[in-house]
């Protein structure tokens, strides 16, 4: 199998509903990046990535710029040689783990393919499914409530709450939703963007009804991050704290939280995410994968990094939901809030561009 050549193309996406987050602009788009690899062979394989500056801290220029940079290289490379090719490729691009992930999602990808079995197969193969949360944004108690009844009628057993502007306010909107929906597994999702003092108050008040309370404070704040969780009768979970394999070691070897959530895009793949992943399960910790806004294509990698380790206890893979015109198609299917696999060779996913 040779590489002959890799394309980038970007593409703007908006989204159905504009989304609030705490100490965010309101996102109304994103800018997603795929990558397409062809073989001599006449394989092709896509990978993705998104830019955000507000979500993901890169801007799209940058990130379109490092990928068209890999690009040029790739044909250089071995597509099975993954640890090697991707070495190669972080080398010129340190800085990026955005441009990083599209194409470790397609080296993978010809990976599943050379080899022709599904990726989550290779990489673990421990389930077929796994149950995802759906994203309650921040908006008024009423409004989340019919958000709340509205995505229980879909299915969907677990509602991630994202707070983090007003936690009396959080708290209330938990307790209502909780009230019309008591047998639903309910998570909060601060943003970072609570105190210490104000994530302890918030996790005691909702003790009986929070699973997990995600990164409540700010992203580089480990001391204060540590404290919650030692004064928290909620499981604590670090988001934005976990950047890469170091501050995943960091958080782990300190024990300053309960699990760790894993952003493809945030640690720069597939491979980086395995490698998370390992450090919790050392550690004794549980992993979430979870997602950014960001297309089908992104969200099946997710997947079957969720779908590999007995150790992912938490899915959060929803963030394709609300894209309008995805180029992606998946090839795994969601019912009643379960993310199901199917035996598609590679990554599984269609991509019309």
């Amino acid at each position: 199998m040779q590489i002959t050549k890799a394309e980038v193309t970007p593409v703007e996406l908006k989204l159905r509903r504009p989304v609030r987050m705490a100490g965010l602009p309101l996102i109304k788009q994103i800018t997603a990046i795929f990558i397409r690899i062809e073989t001599r062979q006449g394989q092709s394989a896509w990978g993705c990535t998104v830019a955000n500056p507000d979500l993901t801290g890169e801007k799209p220029e940058d990130v379109i710029g490092d990928c068209r940079e890999c690009a040029l290289l790739a044909p250089d490379l071995h597509p099975t040689n993954i640890e090697y090719s991707l070495n190669e490729l972080a080398s010129k691009i340190k800085a990026s783990p955005s441009a990083m992930c599209a194409f470790d999602l397609a080296f993978h990808d010809l990976l599943g393919q050379a080899a022709g079995m599904p990726l989550y197969r290779i990489l673990g193969g421990y389930r077929k499914r796994i149950q995802t949360s759906i994203t309650i944004p921040i908006s008024p108690s009423d409004e989340s409530v019919e958000l709340a009844r509205q995505r229980a009628s879909q299915g969907f057993r677990i509602l991630k709450i994202k707070g983090g502007l007003d936690p009396a306010e959080d708290v209330r909107r938990v307790q209502a939703i909780h009230s019309l929906l008591p047998n639903h597994i309910l998570r909060l999702d601060a943003d970072g963007c609570y105190t210490v003092q104000q994530a302890v108050d918030v996790a005691r008040a909702l003790k009986n009804m929070l699973e997990m309370l995600e990164q409540p404070t700010p992203a580089n704040d480990l001391a204060g991050l540590r404290q919650v969780k030692e004064l928290s009768p909620v499981p604590i979970l670090a988001d934005q704290s976990v950047r890469d394999t170091a501050t995943a070691l960091e958080l782990a070897a300190n024990r300053m939280v309960n699990g760790l959530s894993i952003k493809l895009v945030t640690c720069g793949g597939l491979r980086y995410g395995r490698q998370i992943d390992a450090i919790a399960r050392a550690a004794k910790m549980a992993t979430m994968v979870s997602c950014f806004i960001e297309p089908a294509l992104l969200i099946s990698a997710g997947l079957c990094l969720a779908l590999s380790s007995p150790n992912v206890r938490y899915g959060d893979l929803d963030g394709y939901l609300d894209l309008l015109d995805d180029p992606s198609q998946p090839g795994f299917t969601l019912e009643d809030g379960w993310l199901e696999t199917s035996d598609v060779v590679g990554l599984g996913y269609t991509v019309a561009l």
